[in-house]
């Protein structure tokens, strides 16, 4: 399985202004493509940390690391910096990069977005990219998004706003996804057991567990309460869907059978 990491980088989410979706949303794509997230961190928006973040995320060599937020026109957007700095590539203005921004602010200025719709150094900075860095399609915003491909990992960096970096990622990365994940496929199940209590059925769920390689069993546990029911999701990855889905179905039998002796209600969602 791919493996994935994730360097969201915002003050204004670390000050609690500002919730983190950017990163949830990157965790359901990539586990739904069939990668695997092993690691997000957020750290603040400044050079040096954004840089030592990136240095120790690919010596660990993930095919893919999103860097998310820092992007944009003003003076605390440094991830691209920060990505330069961590890969020893200068900063250097890229004309495909340029094109992309000045259309979109074009575009902005026609629909009275913007007052203006000509290139200002603040514009000129978003195409400003890593050397050897390509500027992916925003079809939202006016920030492109910025692929590098680093030894064995490729550094996809998107914008902060989310309705930005959703719209790259599902329409703009297809390809990319492609590439890294192929044909892989991953699937869930769901149980719901007439119980609040997780500890009564964590010892069936690991004899499942174990006798089930390949297979991630998780029970979600809930606030106590009278009409509470207890959740436990069965997934596994692999290439061939027929057979993920016979490990998931072979499972959720065994549990089936478990809980029902151990005398709790059990239906499958």
């Amino acid at each position: 399985m791919p493996e994935v990491e994730v360097v969201a980088a915002g003050n204004e989410v670390l000050l609690g202004h500002v919730l983190d979706t950017n990163s949830n949303f990157l965790c359901r794509r990539v586990t739904a493509a069939g990668g695997r997230v092993t690691r997000t961190v957020l750290v603040s928006d400044e050079v040096a940390t954004i840089a030592a973040e990136l240095r120790a995320t690919l010596d660990r060599r993930p095919a893919l690391v999103f860097t998310v937020g820092g992007l944009g026109p003003t003076d605390d957007d440094l991830t691209l910096a920060g990505v330069a700095q961590a890969t020893g590539r200068p900063l250097q203005l890229d004309p495909e990069a340029e094109r992309l921004v000045s259309e979109k602010y074009a575009e902005f200025a026609e629909l009275g977005y913007v007052p203006f719709a000509e290139m200002n150094e603040s514009r000129l900075k978003m195409a400003r990219l890593p050397r050897g860095a390509e500027p992916v399609v925003n079809p939202v915003g006016g920030a492109p998004g910025v692929l590098l491909r680093e030894g064995e990992t490729v550094i996809v960096s998107l914008p902060g706003v989310p309705d930005e970096l959703m719209a790259i990622v599902d329409k703009s990365l297809a390809e990319l996804f492609t590439e890294l994940f192929g044909k892989a496929h991953f699937d869930e199940r769901a149980l719901v057991v007439d119980l609040q209590d997780e500890s009564a059925i964590a010892g069936i769920l690991r004899e499942v567990d174990d006798a089930s390689p390949g297979v991630y069993i998780k029970s979600r546990a809930q606030p106590m309460g009278p009409d509470v029911k207890l959740r436990v999701t069965v997934s596994a990855r692999g290439q061939d869907g027929g057979e993920v889905s016979k490990m998931i179905l072979t499972a959720l039998d065994r549990l089936e059978r478990s809980i029902g002796a151990a005398g709790f209600g059990v239906t499958r969602e």
